[in-house]
C-alpha cells in the first residue's frame, strides 16, 4: 500500500499548480519585452509595469529557469548579467 502511494504522489502526471500556470504568463510577458534587445532584470522592470510588481529575486528565478529551457540566453556585460531571447 505504502509503495503505491508513493508512485501515486511521485508521478509525472501532475497538473501544474496556480503558482506554476501564473509564472508561465509571467515568463511571456518576459519574453515580450526583451524583444530582441539586451536587457538587464532593473530594465525590464522599468519598461514595464507588470515585471515592476514583482522582486527581483522572482524574476531571477523565472530568467533562470528560462535559460536552462534554453528559451533566454544569459550573458554578462561588465560583470552585469543581460539576457536576450535564444
Amino acid at each position: 500500500k505504502m509503495k503505491s502511494q508513493f508512485e501515486k504522489k511521485n508521478s509525472a502526471e501532475k497538473k501544474p499548480t496556480a503558482t506554476q500556470i501564473a509564472n508561465e504568463g509571467v515568463k511571456a510577458k518576459i519574453l515580450e519585452v526583451i524583444d530582441d534587445k539586451s536587457l538587464t532584470i532593473t530594465e525590464m522592470q522599468k519598461l514595464d509595469g507588470e515585471l515592476a510588481e514583482l522582486s527581483n529575486q522572482k524574476i531571477s528565478a523565472l530568467l533562470k529557469q528560462m535559460v536552462e529551457n534554453g528559451s533566454v540566453v544569459r550573458e554578462e556585460i561588465k560583470r552585469k548579467a543581460h539576457f536576450k531571447r535564444a
